[in-house]
């Protein structure tokens, strides 16, 4: 039996699946895999070329978010509102970081030095994890299409150098609800 999702918004129904997808959630780059014919497939873009998705988010006007390959152009010409490296600060507080800041484009915000960082783009604050749900949002659009079904569920990789705390904030960006149920 196959299971239908429907987008409340558009109306629209589509199949679910019941492949569970493989995301890398690197530094520089990500990517999303899934198994077919018993042998690994990483999904391309819709260029066709490349699997890698550049892990950066850039913050357009109107509230538009981009990821991947256009916000990375965008780090040259909008750098306080395009956040790379993000990897970096999950699960992290300012204190963590608070050295590190210089090399950052971006603002990162000292609230409080032992609660987790944020990072300020334009008078909003953002976590790691949103920021994360972010780029696990544009590659659960990629292996959609790929699929042409909805995919709800995954393995994220973490590093095996990942404390509790990083591993916890990675979990809490794949559970969240603005990658998971996207419009």
């Amino acid at each position: 039996m196959a299971k239908i999702s429907i987008n409340l918004q558009s109306g629209k129904a589509t199949k679910e699946s019941n492949v569970i997808i493989g995301i890398d959630l690197g530094t520089t780059n990500s990517l999303v895999a899934y198994i077919k014919d018993e042998q690994p497939l990483a999904v391309k873009g819709t260029d066709g070329k490349s699997t890698l998705v550049p892990s950066i988010v850039h913050f357009a006007a109107h509230e538009k978010i981009i990821v991947g390959d256009t916000a990375r152009e965008k780090l040259v010409t909008d750098p306080q509102n395009t956040i790379y490296s993000v990897k970096r600060l999950m699960g992290k507080s300012y204190r963590d970081v608070e050295d590190f800041e210089q090399y950052f484009g971006y603002q990162i915000i000292d609230e409080d030095t032992d609660s987790l960082v944020k990072v300020r783009v334009k008078d909003r604050f953002y976590t790691p994890i949103e920021l994360s749900a972010e780029i696990l949002k544009e590659l659960k659009r990629r292996i959609e299409q790929v699929l042409d079904a909805r995919v709800s569920k995954a393995v994220i990789t973490v590093p095996a150098y990942f404390n509790d705390a990083q591993r916890q904030a990675t979990r809490d960006a794949g559970n969240s609800p603005a990658w998971m149920y996207y419009a």
